[in-house]
């Protein structure tokens, strides 16, 4: 080969990998800018951000109470502001078709004309940066203007509850709920410990720091969920003087006679979440039950709410004028001084009736010999409590409650014997005391459930579990509940189901409603009656009762609400 030919081979070769550097830059960045153009099309400028559904428009309260509440409720225009590049995709298409154009032309003149290649893959990779990033640049220009930040959304997981197999129902799945968590924009989140001994208890909220506002937004057509909210402080409570209430209140429950010092627990009130629940008044709510008789069945956390109603409708004051009328329902006090099975009351002026009896398990317990006082008792989980077969007829509004006596020493102690169907329970599986718990509270809400339409006036309830707050033990083990500062102001409940398993699914499907209190009760672990009761040995504290005035004011609350 002579040098003229090798240096004509030479030319071309080089040449020819000009050639195929300028088509390898321009099939780069082809792909680049399908890639690009299939992004914008699924999520604008979005897609090179978190996704949305990681933040959270937030306005302080103060905001909230001041904006019609139309305007609280979140629509599709009120993120316009927030993704102002969403409705723009015709524009976006028109400027990514003009690329697409200009690089399949760059890809010819680049075939033929090296002089000009240069220039138009410049302003093609110009054209491309434009088309990529102007919603960054003016998504940054939106955040400048905005005055409401966009906080991370925390999602907590509730804890799993065990299943509860019975003997007429199939096994019920583990329920997982979860509690979203929202705060402000200008305070501090802090997770709080979890400081039950109950591992099952798991803590759920975030405290927020300085959150005292009584502010309520009311959401139209939108049915209201007492159990979802959080305690506000509220310096017109508490709705009684818990040391002037002694004509209905028991002593061992008023904390304004002990020890205690420290009563600011007093002062929350619950605001649900969505809505505002009305103001309870006596007046009002003896004129809602006029001819009317409101019933509460269950153990002493019953007794409790019973009592707390007594001391809300009269305003903790004497009321001479109020009737006894135990003997009507089967109270009488038996021989010796004991305490009777329940208590009755009538208001005369609207000839209201608020009664309380006592069935610690909710269903019907016999002696098996009625001579013998330390003879076993038939504990009929089938049955529910014969006062209600026998006095259901006079009743208006029923609320039900059971679960702190489903343990072997109470069952032991009472010399209480499970029995199904009128003989002792041979099934092991329905012997566990969860079963037995479970079973019972769907046997007799499903027996309430059926007697409704025989009793077309009556309003039945299902009061959900009341939390223990025990560290460290239990009653008779050093358990304890030191706390006595409120630790619920900035806590939200935002679960959409109880955390109580047992009572959420045995009214789903009955005519039964649920009283939903266990969350918001959880949360309220200062007050209990603590190591300032009255009866209780040494080193033994009351985490179970609370102290009156308190917590189970709310439950009538919500129970005046839905009535």
């Amino acid at each position: 080969m002579t040098p003229l030919h090798r240096n004509s081979f030479r030319m071309k070769r080089v040449a020819l990998r000009r050639r195929a550097r300028h088509i390898s830059v321009v099939l780069v960045v082809l792909v680049c800018a399908t890639v690009g153009i299939w992004t914008w099309d699924t999520a604008p400028s979005s897609a090179f951000l978190p996704p949305q559904s990681r933040f959270l428009k937030l306005q302080t309260e103060e905001e909230v109470r001041r904006i019609p509440s139309g305007l609280n409720t979140e629509t599709k225009g009120s993120y316009s502001s927030a993704t102002p590049f969403v409705n723009k995709g015709k524009a976006q298409r028109t400027t990514a078709a003009l690329f697409i154009h200009l690089v399949t032309s760059q890809m010819f003149l680049c075939t033929f004309s090296r002089g000009i290649c240069g220039s138009v893959k410049k302003l093609s990779l110009a054209l491309l940066c434009f088309s990529l990033f102007p919603g960054l640049l003016m998504t940054a220009e939106t955040k400048e203007d905005s005055t409401i930040e966009q906080v991370e959304h925390e999602v907590v997981s509730e804890p799993k509850h065990g299943k509860t197999p019975t003997s007429r129902e199939n096994k019920l799945q583990q329920v997982k709920r979860e509690v979203a968590i929202r705060k402000d924009q200008t305070t501090k989140t802090t997770h709080i410990k979890e400081t039950h001994s109950d591992p099952e208890r798991t803590k759920q909220f975030v405290a927020k720091k300085d959150d005292v506002s009584t502010s309520t937004a009311r959401f139209p057509n939108q049915a209201c969920n007492y159990a979802k909210g959080k305690w506000v402080v509220d310096n017109h409570r508490p709705l009684y003087s818990g040391s002037h209430c002694k004509q209905w209140l028991a002593s061992m429950w008023a904390c304004r006679l002990m020890q205690r010092t420290d009563f600011a627990f007093e002062r929350l009130r619950w605001q649900p979440k969505d809505c505002s629940m009305e103001e309870f008044e006596g007046s009002k709510f003896l004129t809602r039950m006029k001819n009317r008789t409101l019933a509460f069945v269950g153990d002493s956390l019953g007794r409790q709410q019973f009592q707390s109603m007594m001391c809300m409708i009269t305003g903790g004051k004497e009321r001479p004028d109020v009737l006894d009328v135990g003997p009507e329902f089967g109270f009488i006090t038996p021989e010796g001084g004991g305490r009777p099975n329940g208590w009755a009351y009538r208001f005369p002026e609207t000839n209201t009736t608020v009664l309380y009896h006592w069935s610690s398990t909710l269903c019907d317990i016999q002696p098996l010999n009625i001579s013998d006082p330390l003879t076993e008792h038939a504990m009929h989980l089938d049955r529910p409590p014969a006062f209600l077969r026998q006095y259901l007829h006079k009743i208006n509004v029923l609320v039900m409650n059971t679960g702190h006596h489903w343990n072997r020493g109470k069952l032991n102690g009472n010399r209480w014997v499970m029995h199904v169907n009128g003989v002792p329970n041979a099934d092991k599986k329905l012997a566990a005391l969860g079963n037995a718990k479970n079973f019972t509270i769907h046997s007799t809400v499903s027996w309430v459930s059926s007697q409704l339409p025989r009793h077309p006036g009556l309003k039945a309830f299902y009061r959900s579990l009341s939390p223990r707050h025990f560290v460290g033990g239990e009653w008779n083990t050093g358990g304890s509940c030191n706390n006595t500062t409120p630790m619920s102001i900035g806590k939200e409940v935002l679960q959409e189901e109880s955390s109580d398993y047992s009572a959420g699914h045995a009214v789903k499907g009955t005519g039964v409603k649920l009283l939903d209190i266990t969350a918001l009760s959880h949360i309220r672990d200062e007050g209990h009656i603590s190591r300032f009761s009255l009866s209780a040995s040494k080193g033994v504290q009351d985490c179970l009762h609370w102290c009156l005035p308190g917590v189970p004011d709310t439950w009538n609350e919500m129970l005046f609400a839905m009535i």
